[in-house]
């Protein structure tokens, strides 16, 4: 190697080359390999301290650090031992000498590399590691140092990677530990001595006349007066030095905090103390004085102030976070909780210079997020515990929780709010549900609060009460968060939207606790708008093109706007209520509901009559939509009332349903004239709805009759009429069939009336697939490019609609899916004849598909078995190999579709009972090994696993006696039951092929494949059987901790360490006897005396948490080991 100084030197220039704007990729892999390469050299660290000691440029400095890093974490094992105390005194001096100099990122590396040491050599090798730190932190002059190599300690031991062995990671834990509370204590006494020794100096304030802060409230909060005397204490002002102290002790302890568990080290000066400092954040004198003083210097002390309480706050989370909590901590957790709502008060607090909304506006955005994170944790995991304590004034509490909510500056604030909010409701609900007894006083308790609650969060969703913060919500993007959103299952929606479902949310659930307060705030809100609504009537006035509005000034414009979206939000609100009025309580509410449902119609019916949705208005851009909007809201609303409506028909059928028919005959005339293609889309689907909930929920007998659906029944058989959209068609024709399908309630068998009903369907399916049977002779003949896209068109058209019928009426009764299956008879056979001749157009065939899966699982039954034979045996023959690769390999996404829906098809198939379609067993799974499994083995594309893989799991699970056939006589002869296996061969392809699955990187795959075994274990005992047990058992264990030990499926972990514990404890003898030996013999990377160490660590537990504990011993230390003999220079003698 060159010279020390020389080297230095080349390194200099290597690194700002490598670092200049100029200089190629090329020439930066040259540096970087060279650089490498240096590193690798045994000794190159020598060199690293003589950089580190002689040079002023950072890269270089980084760069050096890194060496070490690479020696200590990788290499060190083979370091010899005079080295490893070289390195260990000459860093910590290096760092002594130098902390105060060097930019703070290569310090915090320099203390990042010398804890890495004690990692590896504390206590044993480097016993004055952790002394020296403790000494750091009590001399004034290095303290910032210590705390920074104490919170590095915290990060790197507490909870360290995975490059120690578990037996290492278990003593470093004990060992720090065991540091706790001296650590603790020495944290308390920095904190607390800065405070004590900046607030004598502190100028006390007169006090003035506001802001005597003793009010009834505090002193219920803090029992002792002392206590509130303490926290009245104005803050300190803090030099810098002290300022930046006491972040780092507040940075140390929330890393400590995280880890350590509750108890009595945490002392109640400690708490005390956190508190003092969290009060930072609530205090807004400092941001006056920046902005009085108007330097730039004294506003970011104003800022660093802020966030020493938002530190403090992040210290009181991580204690509150814990939900187990020892008998002993719980009076610290109460004194905890009233120390925090003495600051919740501060920042509440009115006075004549402030707002509380101004006041919240004034502090760090990061403190009230941390503020609302410790109220959340309060109420989700400690409200239960603490509510039981008599000195603790829950309702007080609400009373500032709701100033709190009610006064955030953000929207996000405020929906986080919400959120807690809906917490406490969902907790007095369970509690009331627990204790019925107590029930009234729990509710009298906090009837006030909740009443006071509803009021302001209807108030919220109000343009009249809360215009300006209204209008800030955008209601035309949706959320960007639209992924996670469909993941979990929830529609996406926009900023006005979500405000809104989250509102009515809180309505809702205050609804459930207290009804008749609820409807009583609510309806007449509702009344007041609606007055408007209807009143608009009046200006409606006839012009040459039609009907105008006659409200043009600007003013009455933008409060009619305002009134008409308040009228959609609130017909939201009473929509959203209607499942308090059903059930147990339909008869206690009748009156209310009913109110509501004779509003609803009146209004629907005024909307079409009037035909507000084609009105002429002064701000088009603005009115008509709102016109349009509290329609279709009208008319959502009124269909959430259905199940209402149906619990009343079947109350009042015999006796006089005048009111009830009445009620339907109205709202369907208010249906009628909508269902056209000529009006919005978003009213039309709203009337269908409300038409299909009509039809399936409520199915009055008398509908058929009433002329206004026979005029629907005409428009949509009526071939000359224009279609509607697609959906609104679909819709209309499934009310339309479930009319005539549908059982109708409260009447016997006998007059049901079938036959004319049946006749009435099979003439409406016969209108609606007119042109789709006449396609039977014409496509099996070659078409022209535009005949085949009408032809296209037809078949779309028409499954989507047939598709919509079987489904909706899949789960009725036997006699409804017979008609419906009547009347579809000859466009399914059509259907079928129709498949061969589309087998190359992707687009179409998933349409039949989907179709045909529809009716699998419908009307299986109703089509009988010769005819459900012939459509499969038509599939069979259709999907040759070549016709399923091209349609996986080169159709794309639709290809793929096509062959998952004929799989599910055949999962529907293998699924039935009975040995109607047990003849098609070989065929099937012949297809799924022969055909597409190899197609689609060797694919990293997850497209048709999970199909094909859960087929064949439905084909075990289904259909066990075809491979395994015990038989009760030969179990009782025998004394044990010895099973006949058949099909064999066919079995084993299907293990060999999930064995496969688990070799591949898809994670989806893997569980849904470990979830299939795991089920055939539990229902047929698949591991025990003697075929799995002798051939493949261990073959899977095997598999499974390869998989662990390589950490390609890291998510799953839990759930292969309980598979392989199924999967061994068939064989336990064997497991210990026999594979675990084998396993490590052939465990590449480790030597045999660290083979024997990972045996001798793995005990003999037969209980499942003690065997999955081992598992992952052993994988953890298998991989260390690796690690630790990679990083070993050539040539080492190992003993």
């Amino acid at each position: 190697m060159a010279s020390e100084e020389a080297s230095l030197r080349a390194l200099e220039s290597l690194m700002t080359e490598f670092f200049h704007n100029c200089t190629t990729n090329e020439r930066k892999r040259e540096i970087e390999e060279l650089l490498n390469n240096f590193a690798q050299q045994i000794g190159a660290w020598r060199f690293c301290l003589y950089f580190l000691s002689s040079t002023r440029n950072d890269y270089v400095m980084m760069y050096s650090l890194t060496v070490f890093e690479n020696l200590i974490n990788k290499m060190w094992l083979g370091v010899p031992s005079q080295d490893k105390m070289e390195i260990r005194s000459c860093l910590p001096k290096l760092l002594l000498a130098h902390h105060k100099t060097l930019p703070y990122f290569i310090r915090n590396k320099l203390c990042k590399v010398i804890v890495d040491i004690g990692r590896q050599d504390w206590p044993m090798f480097y016993h004055d590691f952790f002394t020296n730190i403790l000494q750091l932190i009590q001399s004034p002059v290095t303290t910032p140092l210590g705390l920074i190599m104490l919170k590095t300690t915290s990060e790197e031991l507490a909870c360290p990677r995975e490059d120690l062995s578990v037996a290492r990671k278990e003593e470093l834990r004990k060992l720090l530990l065991d540091q706790v509370q001296t650590v603790l204590g020495l944290l308390t006494g920095i904190l607390e001595s800065i405070w004590d020794k900046h607030s004598v100096t502190a100028a006390t304030p007169p006090p003035s006349p506001t802001s005597g802060e003793s009010g009834d409230l505090l002193s219920s909060l803090l029992q002792s007066p002392s206590a509130a005397k303490l926290l009245n204490q104005p803050i300190p002002i803090l030099d810098t030095e002290s300022e930046y102290i006491c972040s780092l002790a507040l940075e140390c302890l929330a890393h400590l905090f995280s880890w350590i568990p509750l108890s009595t080290s945490i002392t109640p000066s400690l708490l005390t103390t956190i508190f003092h400092f969290a009060r930072f954040g609530c205090d807004t004198r400092v941001r006056k004085m920046s902005s009085v003083n108007g330097s730039s210097q004294n506003s970011v002390l104003g800022q660093e102030r802020g966030r020493l309480g938002v530190l403090a706050m992040s210290c009181i989370n991580e204690l509150m976070s814990k939900n187990c909590v020892p008998m002993e901590f719980e009076e610290y957790l109460l004194r905890m909780f009233q120390q925090t709502f003495y600051l919740l008060q501060k920042i509440t607090k009115e006075n004549n210079a402030h707002t509380v909304k101004s006041r919240l506006e004034e502090l760090d955005e990061s403190y009230i997020e941390k503020f609302t994170d410790f109220l959340r944790l309060f109420v989700s995991v400690h409200l239960r515990r603490i509510e039981s304590y008599s000195q603790f004034p829950v309702v007080e509490f609400l009373a500032l929780l709701f100033k709190y909510t009610f006064h955030q500056p953000t929207h996000e604030g405020y929906f986080s709010c919400l959120d807690i909010w809906t917490l406490f409701l969902d907790y007095l609900t369970s509690k009331i549900k627990s204790r019925l007894a107590d029930k009234e006083a729990v509710l009298n308790r906090y009837e006030d609060a909740l009443v006071l609650l509803l009021t302001e969060v209807l108030n919220r969703i109000q343009f009249r009460y809360n215009q300006a913060q209204l209008e800030e919500l955008d209601d035309e993007t949706l959320d960007d968060d639209v992924r996670s959103r469909v993941e979990r299952g929830q529609l996406q929606q926009t900023e006005w939207q979500r405000y809104l479902r989250q509102s009515l949310e809180v309505v809702a659930k205050v609804m459930e606790l207290l009804p008749t307060h609820a409807f009583s705030t609510l309806f007449p809100v509702l009344q007041d708008n609606l007055e408007v609504y209807l009143g608009l009537q009046q200006f409606v006035v006839t012009s040459g093109t039609g009907h105008r509005l006659n409200i043009t000034a600007e003013n009455d414009c933008r409060r009619l706007h305002c009134s008409l979206r308040d009228l959609s939000s609130l017909l939201q609100a009473v929509g959203r209520l209607a499942e308090y009025f059903i059930g147990d309580v339909f008869a206690a509410r009748f009156n209310d509901a009913l109110t509501v449902v004779e509003r609803l119609v009146k209004v629907t019916l005024y909307g079409s009559q009037i035909k507000l949705y084609n009105i002429e208005t002064a701000v088009p851009s603005v009115l008509k939509p709102d016109l349009i909007d509290v329609h279709a809201q009208s008319l959502a609303a009124l269909q959430a009332y259905a199940h209402w409506l149906a619990q009343f028909y079947s109350e009042v059928h015999r006796q006089n349903p005048e009111q009830f028919i009445s009620l339907v005959s109205t709202a369907l005339e208010a249906i009628t004239p909508l269902i056209s293609s000529k009006v919005q889309e978003k009213l039309l689907l709203s009337a269908c709805h409300l038409l299909v909930s009509l039809a399936t929920t409520v199915r009055p007998v008398f509908l058929i009759s009433i002329p206004a659906v026979q005029k629907v029944f005409n428009r949509i058989t009526d071939t000359s009429a224009q279609r509607l959209p697609d959906k609104a068609q679909v819709l209309v024709c499934r009310a339309l069939s479930n009319v005539l399908l549908l059982p109708w309630p409260n009447l016997p068998e006998s007059e049901q009336q079938w036959a004319v009903r049946s006749t009435n369907h099979a003439s409406l399916i016969s209108a609606l697939t007119r042109e789709y049977r006449q396609l039977k002779s014409s496509a099996i003949l070659p078409q022209r490019k535009v005949q085949l896209e009408d032809t296209k068109v037809i078949i779309h058209q028409t499954l989507s609609v047939l598709e919509d019928i079987v489904e909706s009426i899949s789960g009725e009764s036997t006699k409804s899916r017979q008609i419906c299956y009547q009347s579809l008879q000859e466009s399914v056979q059509v259907s079928l004849a129709l498949f061969p001749a589309f087998i190359h157009q992707s687009d179409v065939t998933d349409e039949m598909l989907s179709f045909f899966l529809t009716l699998f699982q419908g009307l299986r039954v109703q089509m009988g078995v010769p005819f459900t034979e012939q459509i499969i045996q038509t599939f069979l023959n259709m999907f040759t190999r070549e016709q399923l690769a091209e349609s996986i390999l080169h159709e794309g996404s639709t290809g793929c579709r096509v062959v998952e829906k004929f799989l599910k098809i055949l999962q529907v198939v293998v699924q039935e009972p009975g040995q109607v379609f047990k003849p098609f067993l070989p065929s099937v799974i012949s297809l799924c090994m022969e055909q597409v499994y190899p197609i689609i083995a060797e694919r990293s594309s997850p497209d048709v696993k999970a199909e094909l893989f859960e087929l064949l799991f439905r084909v075990l699970h289904h259909n066990w006696r075809y491979f395994f056939k015990s038989s009760v006589l030969a179990s009782v002869q025998r004394g044990v039951a010895e099973e006949q296996m058949e099909n064999e061969a066919q079995f084993s392809a299907i293990m060999q092929a999930f064995g496969q699955s688990f070799l591949q990187p898809d994670i989806h795959l893997f569980k849904q494949n470990l979830f299939y075994l795991e089920t055939l274990n539990t229902k047929q005992k698949l591991y025990h059987k003697k075929i799995f047990r002798t051939t493949m058992l261990f073959q899977f264990v095997n598999v499974l901790l390869q998989v662990l030990v390589h950490k390609s499926h890291d998510l799953l972990q839990e759930e292969i360490g309980i598979a392989t514990y199924n999967m061994a404890s068939v064989d336990f003898d064997g497991f210990y006897s026999a594979f675990l030996p084998e396993f490590l013999a052939n465990c590449d990377g480790v030597d045999s005396n660290q083979k024997n160490v990972l045996g001798r660590n793995f005990k003999m537990d037969r209980d499942l948490p003690s065997f999955t504990q081992n598992v992952h011993r052993l994988v953890n230390d298998l991989r260390y080991y690796r690690l630790c003999n990679d990083s070993l220079p050539p040539g080492t003698v190992k003993l």
